[in-house]
């Protein structure tokens, strides 16, 4: 940083930035020289400004004196000026407290960490949740009715899928308790896809040791999971919250338009799936994605590892552009290592 800038333009383009982060509106030379605790002239100021602009930290929106930053501006903001320190405490303790409930599953778990940082920030939570094709916990087969049974599956991350299923209607649930053992038995540790190759091949050759109505719950269970489940499902919370900062029609539509990709998942999972490459926390903005040139957001975002430290899903916050980045950064941070925490569990 003061390398490009000398400490005189820092400070002047600091409370430029803050001032945006406060308002959304642009600030003047005559504002700045009366904030600034060093006696500089209102021409000095412009002067500085108009530095600030030559190298593309800041622009003018129209013809008043004002500037707003740029988005490289923002960016050389959050990366070398913004003071980001440890999570409050109160936002700690709100975080620790949704997760102290027992016996959820990983599914809860993520959706109660999206909604309570959906609170938090009064911005749009997202979370990409892991697919399901990691080493199986445990699977099992529950009678309903005649005709219909439960297939559990349980992964090692902790993520629990529940599908019903038909089966012939002389299926009793002793059947069902043998097949349940049978896939038990042989695929703990193995991923989904690797199941369904095991489990083909062991099925042609050991025909006389399960029960030909076990073995139609068999095949029929492991189809049910199919290359669905190798697209990472992508959890919105708080769309609404956008609204909150547009100012104009225009600004609503874009924000309309974003919601159109987020329901479709235009774009939002290959930002995520971004995410999980790097370390900690990664702020994206408009050059990074279309989702975001026009409407003005960015998004907060840091990825989560399984117990065998492998990166698995992303959780994060979509906002406008002057998010309070200072406060947010470090919550979703915790937000992620208490996701790693429970599945170290």
């Amino acid at each position: 940083m003061e390398e490009f800038l000398d400490r005189r333009s820092q400070r002047i383009f600091q409370l430029i930035v803050d001032s945006y982060m406060e308002s959304g509106e642009p600030v003047g030379s005559s504002t700045l020289s009366r904030r600034l605790s060093e006696s500089l002239s209102p021409a000095t100021v412009r002067n500085v400004m108009a530095h600030l602009e030559k190298v593309g930290l800041l622009y003018s929106p129209h013809t008043s004196a004002g500037r707003l930053p740029t988005e490289q501006g923002l960016k050389l903001y959050i990366q070398g000026l913004l003071d980001i320190g440890p999570i409050s405490d109160i936002d700690k303790q709100i975080l620790e407290s949704r997760f102290d409930l027992q016996n959820r599953s990983l599914d809860e778990v993520l959706e109660e960490a999206i909604t309570t940082l959906t609170g938090l920030s009064q911005c749009t939570g997202v979370v990409m949740a892991p697919t399901y094709n990691s080493p199986l916990k445990h699977v099992e087969f529950i009678y309903l009715s005649a005709g219909q049974a439960l297939v559990v599956m349980v992964s090692n991350e902790g993520m629990i899928e529940n599908r019903i299923v038909a089966i012939p209607e002389d299926m009793t649930p002793a059947h069902l308790v043998e097949a349940g053992n049978y896939l038990s038995s042989r695929l703990v540790g193995k991923t989904l896809d690797e199941a369904k190759v095991f489990i083909k091949k062991e099925l042609e050759f050991e025909k006389d040791q399960l029960h030909t109505l076990a073995k139609h719950v068999v095949e029929k269970g492991l189809a049910m999971w199919g290359a669905s489940e190798t697209v990472p499902t992508l959890i919105v919370k708080g769309q609404s919250n956008l609204l909150n900062v547009a100012r104009t029609a225009d600004d609503v539509s874009h924000i309309q338009r974003l919601f159109e990709s987020l329901e479709k998942k235009e774009g939002i999972l290959d930002l995520l799936d971004s995410a999980k490459q790097g370390e900690g926390v990664q702020v994206f903005m408009g050059a990074n994605s279309p989702l975001f040139h026009l409407s003005g957001c960015s998004m907060i975002v840091a990825p989560y590892k399984n117990s065998q430290h492998d990166v698995i899903g992303a959780i994060g916050v979509l906002g406008p552009a002057r998010q309070n980045y200072g406060r947010i950064i470090p919550m979703v941070n915790y937000a992620a290592q208490l996701i790693e925490k429970f599945l170290k569990k």
